[in-house]
């Protein structure tokens, strides 16, 4: 009988702090799903399970052994919070699988991911024909995001008898307060035509802005950080 009471104090201490763990480290615990995250949930179930079933394992050493952990896992949060190179580290990176209805192979070799599992993730998102795709993006948690070309948008076009317009990515210039050189490389500006943009919307540093995102013929999209109260 003290053996199945043993069981359910270790186990409801294990429910505990792994429970006090995932609150303290937020809900993109369960909403995304990280390489890093899957394997922060596999050690610590493991840490549990030896609590339960190896009686070499005290309960202190065991308590001990997951607040580390959760410690640690805590530390790396903080870590890609403040340092934003260390993301593409602990939480990979997005990465462009069709771009402009062309599908970017070169791309499916680097991630390990072959048409058939592609067209499958597109199928998830309500597209069951790669000709109705002008981008797709392999997200860090192993969604793939669509965006369909404007004749399969919806409502589609061609069921309005619309005439089709053409469809552009929007492109990241500006996140957690630094520019995105790379992209501004990539559409042709310079670092003087974005601090113009910010300039037009009262914004003088790239500090204030939390995020900003450019897209043809719209004007700068710009998210500030959110004032704190007093």
């Amino acid at each position: 009988m003290n053996e199945y009471v043993s069981i359910a104090v270790e186990l409801l201490l294990g429910f505990v702090i792994l429970f006090l763990i995932i609150k303290l480290l937020g809900k993109t615990q369960f909403s995304q799903i990280t390489p890093f995250d899957f394997i922060s949930a596999l050690i610590l179930g493991e840490l549990v399970g030896n609590a339960v079933y190896d009686d070499e394992v005290k309960l202190g050493q065991i308590t001990f052994a997951i607040l580390f952990f959760g410690v640690l896992i805590y530390f790396v949060e903080m870590l890609t919070q403040k340092f934003k190179n260390s993301r593409k580290l602990f939480e990979g990176e997005p990465n462009i699988v069709i771009h402009k209805g062309q599908i970017k192979y070169d791309t499916l070799k680097k991630i390990k991911l072959d048409i058939n599992a592609l067209q499958g993730l597109i199928r998830q998102q309500g597209y069951f024909s790669m000709q109705e795709v002008e981008y797709a993006i392999m997200e860090t948690n192993g969604v793939v995001s669509v965006l369909p070309k404007s004749e399969y948008d919806v409502p589609k076009n061609s069921d309005l008898n619309l005439s089709a317009s053409p469809v552009n990515l929007p492109i990241t210039l500006i996140l957690d307060g630094e520019a995105v050189y790379d992209n501004l490389k990539e559409l042709g500006f310079d670092e003087k035509w974005l601090k113009e943009q910010l300039v037009k919307q009262n914004i003088t540093s790239y500090k204030d802005v939390l995020y900003a995102e450019w897209r043809q013929n719209k004007p700068l999209f710009v998210l500030r950080y959110e004032k704190k109260e007093s």
